[in-house]
């Protein structure tokens, strides 16, 4: 290479901007970035030439929601809220790029209902509160427990949600990863029960058959199969009507447990160091 070539060459080298220094370089996907930007900036029209629509992204979001609390989540799809709000299938595209974002949309819409405990409340009363009114979502919305909760959009309503649990944990001694995993605890033991007992009532709504008709239908398993030496505790729990019992189904009984069992380990936690309160960080 002669060396007016490798001037030339060092020239268009130097002109090069490093990928992490163009100025148009972005975190995130595309469609990542589409669905923040939905979350968090909302447009109120589409800009779309022609007549106004008809319709807005609020309009798409509540429909989607109704569906979902009418019929659930698998049930919902693009057709069927644009027949509800009496307009084209692809005009929703105008509005959300599909039914995974909308889903997300719909989240954060329902998560606005959530009361946020007021933070001047001593910190039990909060997680109370707080725990109260997530169980009221998830019977409101059953179909918010077919959703995926390691995933929850990231957006206004949710993380006000979060932000109320953590902060009243925070109170209670708890930071950084032990506030988390109390945090998850709390949740998980939430969903779980969900799951099970706000969940079953929907099913029995859609299917018409209770959880007594369903193990009627049974019945006959436990004069036929069930062994009373292999399974001596589940044997004992039974004769003693535990099974039976309503107190082991309580959601009440079961918060009062909980709790109990959070204020043991922040009693365990006020007896090491206290956690500096926590401060918003500079806009940069």
């Amino acid at each position: 290479m002669t060396e007016s070539a490798k001037q030339q060459e060092a020239t268009v080298t130097d002109r090069r901007e490093p990928a992490d220094d163009r100025t148009d370089a972005q975190p995130g996907t595309p469609e990542g970035r589409r669905i923040v930007e939905l979350l968090w900036a909302p447009p109120q029209q589409p800009s779309v030439r022609g007549p106004k629509p008809r319709i807005s992204l609020a309009d798409v979001v509540v429909a989607g929601v109704a569906i979902a609390d009418e019929e659930g989540l698998p049930a919902l799809s693009m057709r069927k809220v644009a027949s509800r709000l009496g307009v084209g299938p692809m005009s929703l595209y105008t509005y959300v790029p599909g039914r995974s974002e909308l889903v997300e949309l719909m989240i954060d819409h329902v998560y606005g209902e959530h009361a946020l405990p007021e933070p001047r409340l001593p910190w039990q009363q909060r997680v109370e509160q707080w725990a109260r009114e997530t169980w009221r979502i998830y019977d409101a919305h059953p179909w918010l427990l077919d959703y995926n909760m390691a995933r929850l959009p990231i957006g206004p309503h949710v993380l006000d949600v979060s932000e109320a649990l953590y902060s009243a944990l925070f109170a209670a001694g708890f930071a950084g990863a032990e506030n988390v995993a109390i945090s998850n605890l709390i949740q998980w033991q939430l969903l779980g029960a969900a799951r099970s007992m706000i969940g079953d009532a929907d099913e029995a709504r859609h299917t018409g058959v209770s959880a007594e008709a369903y193990w009627d239908a049974r019945a006959s398993f436990w004069d036929t199969y069930f062994d009373w030496h292999r399974y001596p505790t589940m044997s004992a729990i039974w004769e003693a009507g535990g099974f039976d019992d309503p107190a082991g189904w309580d959601f009440e009984r079961m918060l009062e447990r909980l709790l109990t069992g959070i204020e043991q380990l922040a009693a365990v936690s006020s007896e090491h160091e206290t956690p500096t309160a926590p401060t918003a960080r500079p806009v940069q």
